[in-house]
């Protein structure tokens, strides 16, 4: 660990900066939409757009580093970070904000492309571990502080937009001067959706339905704030206790899963999260309420994210795990394309519930598929599973397909040694 803090503290650092920026102004965009008058319908367009573009990027974001090169793309895209940022007050309609949150969305993920290849490259399989989940503290640490800056302007002004422009323009400093190029990743054997599906239909499911959640919480929290007539104050709090409460449960939830059938547990889970999510329905207008809601509801969300991953690669070999964790976090990204659209309109049918609603279906959806899928096939034993490594949903692809791939790599030349030796 020692190692890769002092290979990658340029990139630690400035991912937490880039991870305030991106927490400000999804949660700020959310609340001066309520000031600008615009309707839950079309903040959850913009809000949607997001992850609209977050996808594309994480597709595309490969093919750009081998043209150009790490810190061209890195640099690039920091850059029209800074400068969608600024243009949000200045040209305020919601198919604007919504054609920058697509911007914005692809640019991040390209980023933390590039950033996570050199996280990557600076870890072994001796620490990936470890280096992964100090990466995912760092960058939910910065979606926390985030929402307290909020409390430092008045969200009708510009301030509070300059102040996360000002933030990635800082971030990107001390990576551009310390970066090294690593090579772009490419999958060694490809996996078809079809096949995925196939192998593990609860990880897929798992993945998609997690994906409405997960949009819910970064995309549709803050709307969901200024709708229950929250305070500015009130709203970081809330939107902060998401992720707080993911890095205090991750770890010993990671701890159970790794002694138990994991299927069950993410029965157990999901059922708290339906739980969560009836408490804040029914007792949201109380705000000590709706913040244990929200820990709940964060505090199970996040961790069945990395318990569906591990899940799924009890069930692969080696060499198909890098192309299976892609397709599961494509899957993921597809069902957060379409969970602000659906939440915005279940809102403006029956009004703030409807938030609580929509996680709690799902939640309850994912309860039944885990009973089902448990009676379709006999449980991995204990001993042979694979390790649970935490896992933020806000991560890309390249982090999670490089493990698998590497692990896969050293599990082979391991298998040649054995080989010879007899």
């Amino acid at each position: 660990m020692f190692q890769v803090l002092t290979s990658a503290w340029a990139l630690l650092f400035g991912m937490g900066l880039l991870m305030v920026g991106n927490g400000m102004q999804g949660t700020l965009l959310g609340i001066r939409g309520e000031i600008e008058g615009f309707s839950t319908a079309q903040m959850s367009i913009v809000m949607s757009a997001y992850f609209l573009g977050f996808l594309g990027g994480s597709r595309m974001a490969p093919r750009m580093i081998q043209r150009v090169g790490h810190v061209r793309v890195f640099a690039a895209l920091a850059s029209l970070i800074s400068a969608v940022m600024i243009l949000y007050p200045t040209f305020t309609d919601p198919l604007v904000w919504a054609v920058g949150r697509v911007i914005i969305g692809f640019c991040f993920s390209a980023v933390y492309v590039t950033a996570e290849s050199w996280l990557n490259d600076a870890a072994d399989n001796s620490n990936r571990g470890k280096a992964l989940s100090l990466y995912m503290i760092v960058q939910t640490t910065g979606i926390v502080i985030s929402q307290y800056l909020l409390l430092t302007a008045d969200p009708s002004g510009f301030v509070l937009f300059v102040i996360p422009s000002v933030l990635v323009s800082l971030a990107i400093t001390p990576i551009l001067l310390s970066i090294s190029p690593v090579p772009a990743f490419d999958t060694t054997k490809p996996m078809t959706l079809r096949e995925l599906v196939g192998v593990s239909p609860l990880g897929c499911v798992g993945m998609f339905l997690l994906g409405g959640v997960f949009a819910a919480q970064f995309g549709m929290a803050a709307v969901y704030g200024t709708e229950a007539g929250l305070s500015v104050a009130q709203i970081s709090t809330f939107v902060s206790t998401f992720f707080i409460a993911a890095v205090l449960l991750q770890y010993p939830i990671g701890w159970i899963s790794d002694r138990m059938d994991r299927r069950v547990l993410i029965l157990v889970l999901a059922a708290f999260g339906a739980v969560g999510s009836l408490i804040g329905m029914l007792l949201g207008s109380n705000f000590a309420m709706l913040l244990v809601s929200a820990f709940v509801v964060g505090g199970m969300s996040n961790p069945l994210y990395s318990l569906l991953l591990a899940h799924t690669n009890d069930f692969l070999a080696h060499e198909d795990m890098a192309a299976a964790s892609g397709g599961l976090i494509f899957i993921n990204g597809l069902g957060a394309v379409f969970g602000p659209l659906i939440v915005g309109a279940m809102m403006g049918s029956i009004g703030p519930a409807g938030f609580y609603l929509f996680t709690g279906v799902l939640f309850v959806a994912l309860v039944v598929y885990a009973a089902y899928r448990a009676t379709q096939r006999a449980s991995t034993p204990v001993d042979e599973t694979g390790s649970y490594v935490a896992m933020s949903q806000a991560a890309t692809t390249p982090v999670a397909m490089e493990i698998a791939q590497e692990y896969a790599i050293e599990a082979d030349l391991e298998g040649e040694d054995d080989n010879r030796a007899e």
